[in-house]
């Protein structure tokens, strides 16, 4: 097992939940924590522990993004005008490689970090390799001609453990291209566990 694969399925046992709905993920077996004292006894979580959970799981459903980025995205969102859960849920999901994530390019969040760093990736015809890039409405994400034949890309395509969500169009053919329609609200993205943004803003609000 690469470490990859250890740090996300640890992420899944330490929140008890089977995050990215993943048919190999450990929760599926074992419903508690890692380590020797996983299965010890729980008590009532406090405010303070719903709400750091409800962080620690959304960031790590992104790749366990660092808590440095995750503030700073965090801040951005209460910056723009509107729901701030809301503006956090949208600036994550124009994340460059959630959207390689969603348009099914490679089959984990993780992937599509690592698709993107090495380059296999276009943002309008141009090389990105920053897995944090922003991605516009309207903008063409491609997967480069000659990384389309990849396995991990062919696996990913192939997978029925989810779908492409509606905003946006994607194209699994000849090219393999993926353009944003318009920026989600929670209710539009297809998480297989219930997130909670607002006590994410309740717990960077304390």
């Amino acid at each position: 097992m690469t470490k990859r694969h250890s740090a996300k399925y640890k992420i899944d046992r330490r929140m008890g939940e089977n995050i990215w709905g993943r048919a190999k993920s450990p929760v599926n077996r074992r419903d508690y924590g890692p380590g020797e004292h996983g299965q010890g006894r729980k008590g009532k979580p406090s405010d303070f522990g719903i709400q750091l959970k409800a962080k620690q799981k959304l960031k790590g459903y992104y790749g366990n993004i660092s808590e440095k980025q995750f503030r700073s995205i965090f801040k951005e969102a209460s910056r723009i005008k509107g729901d701030t859960s809301e503006n956090l849920i949208g600036l994550l999901e124009r994340r460059l490689d959630a959207i390689v994530y969603r348009a099914k390019f490679v089959p984990t969040v993780f992937a599509a970090r690592q698709f993107v760093n090495h380059g296999h990736v276009t943002v309008n015809g141009q090389r990105v390799n920053i897995p944090s890039y922003r991605v516009k409405t309207g903008d063409v994400v491609e997967v480069r001609q000659k990384s389309c034949q990849l396995e991990i890309v062919l696996i990913a395509i192939d997978s029925a453990e989810r779908d492409v969500p509606d905003y946006m169009s994607v194209e699994h053919g000849g090219t393999m291209k993926a353009v944003l329609n318009s920026v989600p609200n929670l209710a539009d993205v297809p998480y297989p566990v219930q997130m909670e943004p607002n006590l994410v803003v309740e717990f960077y609000s304390r």
